[in-house]
Formats: C-alpha cells, structure tokens, sequence
C-alpha cells in the first residue's frame, strides 16, 4: 500500500517545520536548520521553496507576511501535529534499536549543540506505520 504523501519527513522537511514553530523566513530556516544541526543538515534554496510550496498546500504552514521577495511562514496547527507525529516516529526507531542492545557507536556523533530555538515535545505513544 502506498504512503500518504508527507506522512513520513526527510531530515530536510523535519527541519524545515522545526525551524517554522517560530515565524520565519526562508533564510531563516536555511540559518536556523545550519545552526541547529551544527552544519549537519543543509537545505539548499530549491529544496526548501519547494517544500514550502508543498506545506502551504498541505495546509501545515501559513503565510504570515510579505515584504517585497521576502515571505514569512509560521507553522499551523497541522503542521505541529505533523511534526509532533514525526518526533513519536522516531522515538519509537531509537526505542527499537535499543531493544536489540545494539552498541551505540553512533551517540558521540551526535553531541548536544547551543540552538536559538527552545522546542520541546511530548513523548507520544509509538505510532504504527504500514509500509
């Protein structure tokens, strides 16, 4: 059965509403994805005004301004959820590796990192997804 579309993020959309929680910009969220990831995730012009576009379609976010070439968004109610659903997802993959004892290589690559953005997230219940 196929998916629904923008039912499972890629790193770049993930980023790209995370960066929307508060208002902004496309280079904002250019900015704000290079400083949260630590330079990790980069989302290129194309990209992020095409998922933009698919966004404002899909209803998770809105237009909150325009000045000049410059247009603001800001996430909807849609689009938290979305995230918040992406967040459980996730959750529930490192809940699932964990499981196995796996060695957890991979944790020193991933170290904590200063970020103008103060999000937090409720732990939901592990979401089941039919591939």
């Amino acid at each position: 059965m196929a998916r629904e579309k923008l039912q499972t993020l890629t790193e770049q959309m993930f980023y790209t509403l995370l960066c929307l929680y508060e208002e902004g910009c496309g280079a904002d969220i250019m900015k704000r994805t290079e400083e949260l990831t630590g330079g990790r995730v980069k989302v290129g012009s194309g990209t992020l005004y095409n998922l933009i576009e698919q966004f404002l379609e899909s209803g998770m976010i809105r237009e909150t301004g325009v000045d000049g070439r410059k247009r603001s968004y800001i996430l909807t109610d849609k689009g938290i959820e979305t995230l918040e659903a992406e967040y459980g997802r996730m959750i529930c993959l490192l809940r699932d590796f964990e499981k196995l004892n796996v060695r957890k290589r991979g944790e020193e690559k991933c170290q904590e990192k200063d970020s103008t953005l103060n999000i937090s997230f409720p732990i939901g219940a592990c979401l089941t997804t039919e591939v």
